[in-house]
């Protein structure tokens, strides 16, 4: 079973998963906005430190979890070597001194810094996705964002076929492979395949898109002044109170710098 075809998710009923999933982004955008111009590493871990609550309140699987941010993991890695030895913050004593290469604790604790405000941003996020139904997203963005339903709805077929193009993938390979058609040790003629099956996939993903638009379209799919929704995504007393827990966690860490005297705006 691919990673894409895995559950995130291992009890739908868990505290997070139920909230309404504007609520999730609306706390998604409370952490970006309350982070995004901070620039100490006490902020953003103490903002961690309550994320990663929220994701064992959300009944997410940490295993299929974990290996599906590998792309955020190498991106955050990047970002903190970068910063480690281009920083202007060079102050406190000598970590590494070899030639071009200058580490100091200063240096050290900006890397820290950048590499914790990504990973705060990041995952509110990355929760707020998996553990929602795309279904009920769609429809949430609908009710309560009025975005256009032509748009939304659409966006939810796209992702839905998201699996099956990998599926494709695969058995496109596979064939070719069965027909004795391999690109051997040559990388020229391993790019010609790959760029022979990747043209071959947007062929037959683009005859879905078209016979499935013409599907929506028929169904309904249209913004229309009768437009009615099969299922309501109703607010109650816990997605206020979870977004307002949000930002208290947000302001008290911040506060929580300042006294400190660590927190620094992110351009000074």
């Amino acid at each position: 079973m691919s990673i894409v075809a895995e559950p995130l998710v291992d009890n739908p009923r868990a505290p997070v998963a139920r909230l309404n999933p504007v609520t999730k982004l609306a706390a998604a955008f409370v952490v970006i906005v309350g982070l995004l111009l901070t620039g100490d590493a006490v902020t953003p871990a103490i903002v961690l430190g309550a994320e990663l609550l929220a994701i064992a309140a959300a009944g997410i699987r940490w295993r299929v979890f974990v290996r599906r941010l590998w792309l955020l993991f190498v991106t955050v890695g990047g970002l903190g070597v970068s910063t480690l030895l281009f920083t202007d913050q060079r102050s406190g004593a000598d970590v590494l001194d070899a030639g071009p290469v200058h580490v100091t604790t200063g240096s050290l604790l900006a890397a820290t810094a950048v590499i914790l405000r990504v990973f705060a941003i990041a995952l509110p996020g990355i929760v707020a996705l998996a553990s929602t139904d795309p279904t009920e997203f769609a429809d949430a963005l609908v009710q309560h964002l009025r975005t256009p339903p032509r748009f939304t709805f659409g966006a939810l077929a796209a992702f839905r076929l998201l699996p099956v193009l990998g599926d494709e993938w695969r058995t496109l390979m596979l064939a070719r492979r069965a027909r004795g058609i391999d690109a051997g040790r040559s990388p020229v003629r391993r790019a010609r395949l790959f760029a022979s099956g990747v043209f071959a996939l947007l062929v037959g993903a683009i005859r879905r898109g078209v016979r499935l638009a013409a599907a929506m379209e028929s169904r309904g799919f249209t913004q229309r002044p009768d437009r009615t929704l099969a299922r309501p995504q109703r607010l109650r007393a816990a997605d206020g109170l979870f977004v307002a827990g949000t930002a208290a966690v947000v302001v008290g860490a911040t506060a929580l710098s300042v006294v400190l005297g660590t927190w620094r705006f992110l351009f000074w």
